[in-house]
């Protein structure tokens, strides 16, 4: 009998919570569908769902799916004082207890690992970060986002603060080509990770030599709570991660909405999360409040450079290298505060060269030596990196235009849309000068006397310039991988191909020049082989003047088969503000038996 009333009293008490649940209509509540990370329809994958893939996030078995099913499963599990579910969901215990107003039970004094963890958390100002490019590695050609949790408002805070970030679980012995591939695919799993700030700062600024923005968060004490409270719900949860739409900028996204559940962060439908783009909709959303430029030392060696003569910059090098260069004639006969500078600047050259794996004795020496005469050389004022333009004030990472020409005696409209990001010659204000970044770039051809036909799709151009100089030598390259057409006969067939070379560029003021040894390997239907490969040489001139920017290219191809190709261009880019441009080009192309000119006019049009 007594088993049947408890049997009784359970329904009883399920039926309550399920009927609670249902005639307040929190599961269609904003901060609810945050909690649970439900893709309102921001994405295409999951839409109506969960993103998390992991069981352990949800106290409902069919939770993921359900979010009326998970919030009664949460309020029954969460109701009951010492409750060990508060203790695993803290930011959901305190959603249902301001909702249903639940009586002050002692709420989360239980929970001794959350309690201490939480004192351990900095919460005092909450700051998103931005490392640049940096284009040597293929998952940071579009930059990084992550969050840093302040102890203190001042700078000295800042070396205590955490780092809040989101990546993907990578195997070590993949390479490239599947890297890519398996983050377009969503085939590897993503997790939050909480580390010390200054981590993030010695492999962003130092070893990786990206520049940093700090962009300050106006977030209330109370937001704050709401999102370190979820940051613990999220420990060891896994999500999928994908290159280009769930990646760390769009969690970090989804974690600041979770704070303002009103704003419209994750409201519109998102193709691809470039993280300028968070940036640039937490700004338009009123969640900026201030920014802070923290330059890489290799921007702080490039400022003491600047400030030398070619005879500094010599016996700058040979300081690095050798201690009793300070007592030659020559590095003597400097005035002293100009010592100090070649000095400054030996010392900045030997600590970046040295900066990834232990140190030498020799190096360690040498280092205390420099830094010696440093202090023993009257100073000069501080020299700082001149600060670049904030990413979030460059152009629109997508862009359509529509194109007027003629090639040769036949005139042709084009239309061209691409995905993302930014070529060399688009304005490089918020961008890295010499830099080619594209994904999925369709051009669309009709000539007078033919039909609508593929003319170009870029999968992947990626396009680095690094400048070389006495101190920094670093290697420039290219990769292409998509379709284009070239002569091939007396006509220009559609071809499949990848295309890569590295080699040298230089920056001499305004003017970038470049050369590149090339390769190329394509499919296309005048060829027998299945694969032609050709090599060559590409060589050109990059011109970043004030109001527009210019380029000279010219490239030269030998096929195994005994094909040629060549093409020499000319560009003219010319920015109409931050949204449009107005570009022209002429261009040669030809083959072994026919070449033609081409004129182009383009109108390009930038947004996000």
């Amino acid at each position: 009998m007594k088993g049947i009333f408890t049997l009784l009293a359970l329904l009883v008490a399920g039926s309550a919570v399920a009927a609670q649940a249902s005639e307040s209509g929190l599961a269609d509540h904003p901060r609810w569908k945050a909690l649970l990370h439900i893709n309102q329809g921001t994405t295409w994958r999951y839409q109506g769902r969960s993103y998390v893939d992991d069981p352990d996030f949800f106290l409902h078995e069919d939770g993921a799916t359900e979010p009326q099913a998970e919030l009664e499963a949460n309020i029954e599990q969460l109701r009951p004082p010492e409750s060990e579910a508060r203790c695993r969901f803290p930011a959901r215990y305190r959603f249902l207890s301001q909702q249903l107003d639940w009586t002050d039970d002692g709420g989360l004094s239980h929970c001794a690992d959350y309690v201490e963890w939480r004192k351990a958390m900095p919460q005092a100002r909450v700051a998103l970060i931005f490392p640049a490019s940096y284009l040597n590695s293929p998952s940071s050609m579009f930059g990084h986002t992550l969050l840093r949790l302040d102890r203190g408002n001042d700078e000295d805070g800042v070396w205590l603060s955490r780092a809040i970030n989101f990546g993907a679980t990578v195997g070590g012995e993949e390479n490239s080509i599947l890297y890519i591939y398996k983050g377009l695919v969503g085939g590897y799993p993503g997790y939050f990770s909480n580390v010390p700030y200054m981590n993030k700062i010695r492999d962003y600024a130092h070893l990786e030599n990206r520049d940093m923005w700090e962009y300050q968060l106006n977030l209330n004490e109370s937001e704050r709570e709401w999102l370190v409270a979820h940051l613990w719900e999220l420990q060891d949860i896994r999500f999928d991660y994908l290159f280009l739409d769930e990646n760390c900028s769009f969690r970090l996204l989804e974690l600041i909405a979770l704070t303002r559940p009103e704003s419209d962060l994750m409201d519109s439908f998102r193709i691809a999360e470039i993280p300028v783009n968070t940036v640039r909709a937490l700004d338009e959303s009123g969640f900026i409040e201030s920014s802070k430029y923290r330059p890489s030392k290799a921007k702080e060696l490039d400022a003491l450079i600047q400030r030398l003569s070619e005879v500094e910059k010599d016996l700058a090098l040979g300081l690095s290298q050798e201690e009793r260069v300070s007592e030659t004639e020559a590095f003597q006969a400097l005035a002293p505060k100009r010592r100090h500078l070649v000095a400054r600047t030996a010392y900045a050259y030997l600590r970046l060269n040295n900066r990834e794996g232990e140190r030498t004795q020799d190096v360690a020496a040498r280092s205390l030596a420099l830094l010696r005469l440093v202090n023993r050389t009257p100073s000069v004022k501080e020299i700082e990196p001149e600060r670049p333009v904030s990413p979030k004030k460059g152009h629109g990472t997508k862009m359509i235009a529509a194109t007027g020409g003629t090639m040769g005696e036949s005139g042709f409209g084009e239309f061209q849309a691409r995905l993302s990001y930014h070529d060399w010659l688009d304005a490089p204000a918020g961008f890295l000068k010499g830099a080619t970044i594209e994904a999925f770039n369709l051009q669309v051809r009709k000539a007078e006397s033919d039909d609508l036909a593929l003319e170009r799709l870029d999968v992947v151009n990626v396009r680095s310039l690094a400048p070389r100089n006495q101190f920094r030598k670093p290697v420039s390259w290219f990769v292409n991988v998509g379709l284009d057409r070239r002569f091939i006969g007396n006509k220009r067939h559609l071809t499949r191909q990848v295309q890569g070379g590295g080699g040298l560029s230089w920056a001499l003021g305004p003017v970038m020049p470049y050369a590149y040894a090339t390769g190329r390997a394509e499919n296309n239907s005048a060829h027998d082989p299945f694969v032609s490969t050709a090599a060559g040489a590409k060589t050109g001139i990059l011109w970043y003047a004030g109001a527009f920017q210019a380029g000279l290219d010219a490239e030269g191809l030998y096929y195994q088969n005994d094909d040629v190709s060549f093409t020499a261009s000319a560009t003219l880019n010319l920015p109409l503000g931050s949204d449009h441009a107005i570009r022209a080009s002429i261009e040669r192309e030809g083959g072994r038996e026919r070449a033609e000119t081409e004129f182009s006019l383009s109108w390009r049009y930038y947004f996000d």
